[in-house]
């Protein structure tokens, strides 16, 4: 077995995590690629990437070119992207989450390298999901389970051949934040196993993608987080789930934002004669608030103020004095 040297390209916290497992499993990471500071916070302060912060700790080099088509306005970024990588010397690039679109001069050179050529780490069972909101939009569409694939990037969003994939199983209590965790480690085990076999010369039988049932993952917009009481408890303790830790599922009450953290679908607490108007208060008890949707019950289980931490919903309605009869609105 060899040692094999790394490229890496990956932004957000999933491919950090990723980042992470290959340093663990002591794979040399000769670069790693990652997008631009972006502000953030409250302050609007430049903000590092999660897989930057994680390369700079383990003094890994960076490169945050704005773009890699060599014929776009960061022209200049994409060419000395280009001279690094040509110069750099490596076995494979493994892309997690990356954000920015591979142009074919880096596929090549990938495939130069690696008769994996780059590979990806997509947390979907493609062709379910391709995109850039794989775990937030199975939530939202109540899918029973997901997984992870390991393929190899060709021209074109997740479109390549699959190296290995594995299913898991999402609960109903499987926020986007929890899943993302799970799938990170699924990725990682299958990304170690990929590696391993690269390590040893394993030939790999790569399986194309179905023509049938590609669904693209649209990035998650902040609007489609604010909670429309008219739909269904289901349906509504989704998209809390999904949007759960970020952006964060939102409502109004009193004219005021509220965020809701956490919550659960009821099936068998309240009798239809108790379900109040959709968006109406029903219960309060140290369990929770329990809100009529427009078909079923949701109790609500943490909520945040603008600014302040997240609390029991059950300590905010004590907080605040919340009665039963009021209303969650979709507007302020």
């Amino acid at each position: 077995m060899r040692s094999l040297k790394v490229v890496f390209a990956g932004t957000p916290e999933f491919a950090a995590e990723i980042l992470s497992m290959i340093i663990e499993a002591k794979y040399e990471v000769v670069l790693v690629m990652t997008q631009p500071d972006r502000p953030g916070g409250r302050g609007l302060k430049l903000q590092q990437s999660p897989v930057k912060q994680t390369a700079l700790y383990h003094q890994i080099p960076v490169l945050q070119p704005h773009s890699l088509k060599l014929d776009s306005k960061y022209s200049e970024e994409a060419f000395y992207a280009k001279q690094v990588l040509e110069t750099s010397t490596f076995d494979v690039m493994v892309v997690a989450a990356y954000g920015l679109i591979l142009p074919k001069w880096l596929l090549d050179l990938g495939a130069r390298a690696s008769p994996l050529g780059c590979i990806n780490i997509h947390a979907s069972l493609l062709p379910r999901w391709r995109g850039a909101a794989p775990i937030q939009r199975a939530i939202l569409a109540g899918d029973q389970q997901t997984g992870t694939c390991i393929m190899r990037m060709a021209e074109g969003l997740d479109m390549g051949p699959i190296i290995l994939q594995e299913a898991l199983t999402i609960s109903a209590q499987d926020t986007a934040g929890v899943l993302h965790g799970k799938l990170a480690l699924q990725g990682g085990k299958l990304l170690q196993e990929v590696l391993n076999g690269l390590s040893c010369g394993q030939v790999f039988k790569l399986q194309e993608q179905a023509n049938e049932g590609v669904i693209y993952a649209q990035k998650i917009l902040k609007e489609e987080a604010k909670i429309d009481w008219q739909k269904d408890a289901v349906e509504i303790d989704r998209l809390i789930r999904a949007f759960s830790p970020s952006p964060g599922a939102y409502t109004y009450l009193n004219q005021a934002l509220l965020k809701i953290g956490l919550s659960e679908n009821i099936l068998r607490e309240v009798s239809s004669n108790d379900q109040g108007l959709a968006g109406q208060i029903i219960q309060i008890n140290e369990d929770g608030i329990l809100v009529a949707g427009q078909r079923g019950v949701l109790r609500i289980l943490e909520v945040q103020r603008p600014g302040a931490k997240k609390i029991s919903a059950a300590l905010f309605a004590k907080t605040v004095h919340l009665e039963v009869g009021q209303c969650f609105s979709s507007e302020p």
